[in-house]
């Protein structure tokens, strides 16, 4: 099985149709598989075969898309490299994944030894090419499983491994996510996040439907703003940030999404005021997702209900659920299992079936659910603060901060303390829309009317802004 071998065969009938949209570029899939055929004709002339693992540096863009698709068709596998990384850390990925080449944008990058990549004209950047000379100390396992993609992850103790999907798994998740987000040919969607950390699911599917993908991220808000207008947009995959921006900038018109059927939330927790005033002002009930890299994207609350604003939905079709050790609550570990579940952790190598028999992938986040199968986080299990035994979620308590009006976000953490074993406390970042002196204590007796006493942050600090990881993610610890 070959993943653009899928999309070429689900989109013969649309080779016309318009693929992908980027600023003022845009490409028929006859153009962008014609390209993808070209660009990997001169890869396997550069030596990169199957099995190989390439690096790949580069912006969001249709390039992006066409250099990750032409070594897929290879059955070589792609390492994604965000641009933010520093040079210590772009040499750590090369090696802990040993790849044996790295393609990157010329103007994001420089490596002695390197040579141009490509000569094709669909291509607007120069990207460059470095051969690295691999250990390839890789058990026969990783041959057997017809790999296609590798991404660093947290994982669920914190350290980095490097995800194994294949691409069994990779088509086995976007036909399940697909129970949720129902995607079309008809489907013109907006697209803000970053293709590093969000392209498996999300963009494969798109493409594997035959939608038209309106690029959009390089250029906020005015490409977004264009795109809406100009484009017909259909379906919006963004983060709560982007949807914030929207909500509270007088560029955005209600009008705007009068096409706009499913507003999907993801790669972060989605605050319930910003759901309420995004609601509010544009009378579209944004779809919260959770999305994880090694299992895919099994919960996405399509639900059109503000009761149910803070889930992420009921489970999808195929996928199993199951909390573990839960409290008095009824809050536990979200274990997880499904269609598409990752093939191995590549650094240290360990496949999926050493890790759990019954192939239950332990997720590390906490939730609970309500009579209905409806799913609410409310915490990591590493991020549990514990005061005199008593379990606090940061989740829960971020929550009820940011529902002020006069916090725009926050970041809730434990401060160890000798009689008590940890203390709440909370980091909080003003909205600036909000033109208001704001009393802490105030901020106190609020959180004490919504919260039990002992779960109300002993000190609360203000701050400019919060540390955020690459994909927009709060960064805890």
């Amino acid at each position: 099985m070959n993943i653009v071998e899928t999309i070429i065969a689900e989109t013969a009938g649309r080779c016309e149709k318009t693929a992908i949209i980027d600023r003022r570029r845009k490409i028929t899939y006859k153009e962008l598989l014609g390209a993808v055929d070209r660009v990997a004709a001169e890869l396997r002339s550069s030596g990169v075969a199957r099995f190989q693992r390439v690096a790949l540096m580069c912006d969001d863009s249709i390039d992006y898309v066409v250099i990750s698709l032409a070594v897929l068709l290879l059955k070589a596998v792609i390492v994604p490299v965000s641009s933010s990384l520093s040079g210590a850390e772009i040499d750590a990925v090369l090696e802990r994944i040993d790849v044996e080449s790295f393609i990157f944008d010329r103007s994001k990058h420089s490596r002695e030894n390197s040579g141009p990549a490509f000569s094709d004209s669909l291509l607007e950047e120069q990207f460059l090419i470095w051969k690295r000379a691999p250990k390839n100390n890789v058990p026969d396992d990783y041959y057997e499983m017809n790999p296609a993609f590798i991404r660093f992850s947290s994982g669920t103790t914190g350290a980095s491994k490097g995800v194994v999907l294949s691409h069994e798994a990779i088509v086995e998740r976007t036909d399940a996510a697909d129970q949720g987000l129902r995607v079309t040919a008809d489907d013109n969607i907006i697209w803000v996040l970053s293709m590093t950390y969000h392209f498996v699911v999300t963009i494969l599917l798109f493409l594997r439907r035959g939608a038209a993908i309106v690029l959009c991220g390089q250029t906020f808000p005015d490409a977004l703003i264009e795109g809406l207008n100009s484009h017909r947009a259909t379906f919006i995959y963004a983060s709560p940030f982007h949807y914030h921006m929207m909500t509270y900038s007088n560029d955005f018109k209600a009008g705007m999404f009068k096409n706009v059927r499913l507003a999907i939330s993801t790669a972060m927790r989605l605050p319930g005021s910003f759901a309420r005033d995004f609601y509010d002002k544009f009378k579209i009930e944004l779809s919260e997702a959770y999305g994880i890299i090694e299992v895919g994207l099994p919960f996405i609350n399509c639900g059109a209900d503000e009761t149910r604003r803070g889930s992420v939905g009921r489970i999808l079709p195929g996928y199993e659920i199951k909390l573990a050790a839960a409290d008095n609550e009824g809050a536990g570990e979200i274990l997880l299992r499904g269609p598409g579940l990752f093939d191995a952790y590549f650094s240290p190598w360990r496949t999926r079936a050493q890790l759990d028999r019954q192939e239950w992938f332990h997720t590390g986040d906490l939730g609970r659910r309500d009579r209905d199968g409806f799913l609410y986080l409310v915490g990591r299990d590493k991020d549990v603060i514990n005061f005199t035994g008593m379990k606090i979620f940061p989740y829960e308590v971020e929550s009820v901060l940011n529902h002020h009006p006069a916090i725009k976000e926050s970041l809730v953490y434990g401060v160890p303390h000798p009689q008590y074993g940890q203390l709440p406390a909370a980091k909080i970042v003003l909205d600036n829309s909000i033109e208001a002196q704001l009393d802490l204590t105030e901020v106190r007796k609020y959180c004490y009317k919504q919260l039990a006493p002992y779960k109300v942050p002993k000190k609360i600090e203000v701050v400019t802004d919060l540390t955020k990881t690459p994909s927009g993610k709060i960064k805890r610890g």
